[in-house]
């Protein structure tokens, strides 16, 4: 059974760089831990000590979020398609200095606009 999963670039260097892994498993835990035997000390980046999935990380299976799939009980087949993306927090202020670090075209007209939540000014 393979498995394609998409690791985040925060969590590329326990896959030596690689953006896609495959791994096998009959659900999410088992998937998680065929991929921990592969490429020590991911697993612990996404569960904590409890034995559930960090808060601030989203896994979807097939694009479904894997919390209304049963979580690491989330039943998996061949060919399934695993995502898994660290949260973003920051809203509009996050948003906006993120663009003007890209981009350092954004005026600071625009983005002063941004942060105050005015999309149509900000346009």
């Amino acid at each position: 059974m393979a498995i394609e999963v998409r690791i985040p670039t925060i969590l590329r260097s326990y896959t030596g760089g690689a953006k896609v892994v495959d791994g096998t498993g009959d659900t999410l835990a088992d998937l998680l831990t065929d991929l921990d035997s592969r490429h020590g000390g991911l697993r612990g980046r996404l569960i904590t000590d409890a034995g559930t999935l960090h808060r601030f990380v989203n896994v979807y299976v097939n694009d479904e979020d894997v919390r209304f799939l049963g979580a690491l009980d989330a039943k998996l087949s061949d060919g399934d398609s695993v995502t898994i993306l660290p949260a973003v927090a920051g809203g509009a202020f996050g948003f906006a200095a993120a663009a003007a670090i890209s981009s350092h075209s954004i005026s600071s007209q625009r983005a002063a606009a941004a942060v105050a939540g005015d999309a149509v000014a900000a346009r």
